[in-house]
This record gives C-alpha cells, structure tokens and sequence, in this order.
C-alpha cells in the first residue's frame, strides 16, 4: 500500500518562528460563534507596531488618514537607501490578511512583511488599514481599498511628507495581498480595469496575490484533507465569510466564489498576474482554480507553488520560502514595470 499524503507541513524554520506558529492559532478564541469578534481581546493577541520616521531595517515608516469618518488610513513604507533619490521609484499597494476580520498595517507580521517588501525590492510600500468585517460587511473592504487608489490618483501623495519629494512610477503601479488581501486584489483590479478612462495617472502592471481567500459551498479535496492544517482550516474559513458577506448570503457569492464572473469575462486591461500557492494551505485547490480561469480566458497569469507552505508562511521571516517569495515578487515587479 503507498504512504497517505501528509497533511502537516515539515517544519523547516527556526524555534522562535514555530512558537509564533503555535500562538497564531490563539486568535481564533478573538472569533465567537455568533459571528463577531473580541476586539479588546484580539488587541492583547495582536502585537502593535508604531510607525517611526527613522530608519529601521532600512526602511521608514509613516501613518497618514485619508478618511478619519471611517477610520481609513495607510502606513507608508520608504527605503531609506538614498540612492532611490531622483529616480523613479516602484508603488505597491497592498492589503493585509486576516479573513476581513482580523490585523492592520501595524500589526506586527505586517509591519514586518512589508518593512521586507520595501527594502528588498527597493519600492514604496502603501499598505491599507481598511475596515473590517463584521462590523463593516462586505463591500466596505472593497470600497475602501479602491478609494486609497483613487486617493493615490488624485495628487493626493503631495500631502504625504514622507512621499512629497519622491519621484512614484504610477505608471507602473502595483497591487499585492495576501488571504482576503489577495482577494480584494482581484476585486480591486477588476474595478480599476473596468473604468480605466477615468484614472489620471493609476496604470496597474501587476497584481500580486499571495495565497488569495476565495471559495464556495462546495468542499475541496485540499480543504477535506489539510482540516488540521496550521493558521486556518475549512471551519476557520466558513467564519470568516459569515462575517464578511451580506446577512441572505452563502459562499457561491461572487466575493468569494468568484470563477462564474471570470468565466463569464474579464476586463481587457486586467494587469498580469503573480500567484501564489502553497502544498499544506487548505485553500490550495480555490487559488489553482483562479489561476487556471484567468490562463484559460487568456490573460497574463504566473503560477508559484511552494510545495512545503503552509497558509501565511510568508510572515515567518526565517521560513526558508519567505526568501525565494521576495525573489519572486522582485522578479515580477521588475519583470513588468
């Protein structure tokens, strides 16, 4: 009889990262059954990092609020390298995890993720702090994230001290997110590339989703068989879209669900695509099946599957594959630009 296939990924990272490993899974106790979320408590499981002008890691960072009536802000992330100076610098956009519910800009994987991003692509980093679910439901996420577009696109960077005298390709922007970033990269690139007259300066030349958060009612052979995998589960998933989709909802809807829309047809100017796949994230089979509708309606698509990942592996600095993703992104970047 041949080996079953192993459900648990091989542990190659540092003791540190797997204690933090194991303590990600307490904010899982943050999620009541009804739907809702202990803030106060999650805010004790959800380490804070404030921004700071100095360089750290060799990047800078700052926070700036586009819309305090909703509380939307970004934390900016700049290079400290001055050989930046004077030319044009990449922007990437990007959207933190956390199944809509959960994180910030200035949670500590994040603050970290992106603090990386900046220095070793050698890019601006605007990464969003949107509104989360349940409390906003969808497509308050949506919505929020296409406005820091729009806010970028508006000259609205000239009142960012920390971009004022920066020369920003916008014309070779960028989109990246990770889990429910991932997704509402692909919503917010469909918006953008349904209206692409009405953007002054935004050209999207990459989105890049790093284990996106899609699914359905169905149950995938991945999610059946990786059902006690690290970070999520098909359980811990099932929560999340509760608390993000409309009340009279179910998973087959098209912020989750979304292959019938892509099948039906996407947007011409659709910006290629970077994504990213792990062996040991119950997602796996959702996120092939987006990168085989996209290939298969003929746009510019790129696969990367990592074998040995787990979902988030990404925020583990020391995981072996967190560096071969930086390389990845780089390439993308600069592959596209």
């Amino acid at each position: 009889m041949g080996n079953k296939p192993s459900t648990q990924p091989p542990m190659k990272m540092p003791l540190k990262d797997r204690l933090l490993l194991s303590l990600a899974g307490l904010h899982s106790l943050a999620r009541r059954p009804d739907g809702t979320v202990n803030r106060r408590l999650l805010s004790l499981l959800d380490p804070y990092v404030a921004a700071n002008p100095k360089p750290v890691l060799g990047v800078c960072t700052s926070d700036f609020t586009i819309d305090s009536s909703r509380n939307l802000s970004v934390r900016v992330f700049v290079p400290s390298d001055p050989s930046i100076e004077g030319k044009l610098i990449p922007v990437i956009v990007y959207f933190h995890g956390g199944g809509f519910s959960l994180y910030s800009p200035s949670s500590e994987p994040y603050d970290t993720l992106c603090r990386r991003i900046s220095r070793e692509i050698s890019a601006i980093v605007v990464s969003v702090n949107y509104r989360l679910a349940p409390e906003h439901k969808y497509p308050a996420a949506y919505d929020d994230c296409t406005d820091v577009l729009r806010f970028l696109d508006s000259e609205g960077t000239r009142s960012i001290d920390a971009l004022s005298n920066l020369e920003l390709d916008f014309g070779n922007c960028f989109l990246a997110g990770d889990s429910a970033g991932g997704n509402i990269v692909h919503h917010v690139a469909r918006r953008w590339a349904a209206s692409t007259q009405n953007w002054k300066k935004i050209k999207l030349a990459g989105a890049m989703l790093l284990q996106p958060f899609f699914g359905g009612e169905e149950r995938t052979e991945s999610e059946i068989r990786l059902n006690k995998a690290p970070i999520i589960t098909a359980d811990k998933c099932d929560w999340a879209w509760k608390t993000f989709l409309p009340e009279d909802a179910n998973r087959n809807h098209e912020a989750a669900h979304v292959f019938d829309s892509i099948k039906v047809g996407i947007e011409e100017a659709f910006p290629p695509a970077l994504v990213v796949v792990g062996g040991f994230d119950p997602l796996h089979d959702w996120q092939i099946r987006y990168y085989e509708a996209l290939k298969e309606k003929g746009k510019q698509v790129r696969l990367v599957e990592y074998p040995d990942a787990f979902h988030a592996f990404y925020v583990f600095p020391k995981f072996s594959d967190t560096s071969k993703l930086m390389e990845e992104i780089n390439g993308f970047v600069q592959a596209n630009r």
